[in-house]
């Protein structure tokens, strides 16, 4: 199979798009792939490690703010729409696929007016403004939230879940050895993404001192903006600091609870590893989605939230408590977190693509 991949801006974009690349090595060794990505973005720095070839367009995503500068996106729009034409036509891929992010638009619609077949998928439970304006051109739509499946064209929308989720069962588990951890103490993992959040970190750094004496430990990742800052300071000694972890889900599957963001992949992770979780929702995503992430896992009583205006180190500490000491709610947890656990979404996005 030869495939063109798109995603780009997030690593909640780059990442599914990623683990449907792997499954489709795994599933055809020989398949070819070309990743179109933005020029200054994550994806830009990310894809190439990856060993996949990656052509890169300039274009940008709508200001509010700055109508002006519109005038100037809408040009480059036009500009990358016939790049992507020529890249298609040089590559003659036998689909497109693109995971979100400004970048897939020109993408996307080149691929449709030159009559190749196209997926989109979409990974919040709030539909993005690129997959909404791509709907009409893509000839299959899926989706990680039922919840966004009313967004979509009724007729070529499928829920496939997210496929970061059958990555990360995949995933060999990493030893809390590692960070220096007790092997039979459980374990509290807190990270708000790879960079951190700063107004979270303030906060987390004034709470880590009510965890000492707790019969559990903690691994706390900064991010990597603040951690020269905070790794000065002095916490308990059942207290963990590092900056960043990679491949973030070996950690994860030796963790009892988890305090961290709503994106959709993590959420996605926390879902196929079955982790008790404490949600902290960024309030500074578009249509606050990731609020809206976390509360499709709270109805259904699979995960706890915090809003960030409404955070409190004793409510923290409280409900951290409340949830790893009591085994019939870390078991109930499980069992609700079961009803959104699509196991095989990959696997499942490959076989519909296939079929296209």
């Amino acid at each position: 199979m030869k495939v063109i991949v798109s995603a780009g801006g997030t690593g909640g974009h780059i990442y599914p798009a990623l683990a449907v690349i792997n499954k489709i090595k795994e599933k055809e060794p020989k398949s070819e792939f070309l990743y179109i990505g933005t020029h200054n973005r994550m994806e830009s720095e990310i894809v190439p490690k990856y060993n996949i070839p990656f052509k890169s367009i300039e274009i940008y995503g709508f200001n509010r703010k700055n109508l002006f500068k519109n005038f100037k996106n809408i040009k480059c729009l036009i500009k990358a729409r016939k790049e992507c034409k020529k890249i298609i036509k040089d590559f003659n891929p036998d689909i497109v696929l693109g995971f979100g992010g400004y970048v897939t638009v020109p993408v996307i619609m080149a691929a449709h007016s030159l009559n190749v077949k196209t997926f989109i998928h979409e990974q919040n439970s709030v539909a993005g403004k690129a997959n909404l304006t791509l709907s009409n051109y893509a000839d299959l739509i899926g989706v990680s939230f039922k919840s966004s499946m009313k967004e979509f064209p009724k007729e070529k929308t499928i829920f496939t879940g997210n496929p970061c989720s059958e990555d990360a069962i995949k995933k060999t588990p990493m030893e809390k050895s590692e960070f220096g951890l007790s092997k039979n103490k459980k374990l509290v993992l807190f990270v708000m993404g790879s960079l951190g959040s700063t107004k979270v970190n303030e906060f987390l750094v004034k709470t880590m001192t009510l965890f000492n004496n707790k019969d559990y430990e903690i691994l706390y990742v900064t991010g990597k903006n603040d951690y020269i800052d905070i790794k000065k300071l002095k916490f308990p000694s059942n207290v963990k600091v590092v900056p960043y972890i990679e491949n973030m889900t070996r950690i994860m599957k030796n963790t009892d609870v988890i305090v961290t963001r709503a994106g959709a992949s993590t959420l996605s992770e926390i879902v196929a590893l079955k982790i008790p979780s404490i949600l902290i929702p960024s309030p500074y995503v578009p249509n606050n989605h990731q609020y809206k992430n976390a509360m499709d896992l709270v109805n259904s009583n699979a995960a706890y939230i915090i809003e960030e205006k409404d955070l409190n180190g004793d409510v923290i500490v409280r409900t951290i408590d409340e949830i790893i000491n009591d085994n019939n709610k870390i078991q109930l947890l499980k069992k609700n977190l079961d009803i959104f656990n699509i196991r095989n979404s990959a696997t499942l996005i490959y076989e519909n693509i296939k079929k296209l």
